[in-house]
């Protein structure tokens, strides 16, 4: 090693010392960006691709678009979601596949957005409940094709 390349080799560590100091001083006199999450819990904004539950929407009349195809429980790389379905005879005589119950395990789901991608009738979606602690694994089994069977069981 040389005199000069020794003197170069000062020159860049320095230079690059003062590009990491530069910008750790930026960020010291940036105003912080912290939330205060228990007191704003009523009022906090999550992203608008944030994925925390499994729902089912249910209109006025507690219908909901889900025609119990199975389709999400196929994608579904882990088991997570099932559907179980029922036969029921119409008015015209033919049978129809109904909906009897879809289960989902959020203990289980890797949020991955497979099975609302896959949904053709737009049945399933992901809210912005982000508070899903409980005590028991058992309350981590919820049945969507009831109206608000997510938010109220987190609220009883």
């Amino acid at each position: 090693m040389t005199f000069s390349s020794y003197i170069k080799s000062w020159g860049v560590g320095i230079k690059s010392l003062a590009t990491g100091m530069s910008i750790s001083m930026m960020n010291f006199w940036r105003k912080p960006v912290t939330e205060c999450y228990p007191e704003n819990r009523h009022t906090l904004q999550m992203s608008d691709r944030f994925r925390a539950v499994l729902t089912m929407p249910h209109n006025a009349n507690n219908e909901h678009k889900c025609t119990a195809c199975g389709i999400c429980q196929l994608s579904c790389p882990n088991d997570t979601i099932q559907v179980i379905s029922k036969t029921e005879a119409a008015e015209d005589g033919k049978t129809k596949k109904v909906l009897d119950r879809h289960v989902y395990k959020l203990g289980q789901c890797t949020f991955c957005n497979l099975c609302v991608m896959t949904c053709p009738s737009g049945a399933i979606v992901f809210s912005q409940d982000f508070e899903q602690s409980v005590y028991t694994r058992s309350k981590l089994t919820l049945q969507l094709n009831q109206p608000g069977s997510v938010l109220e069981k987190k609220q009883a």
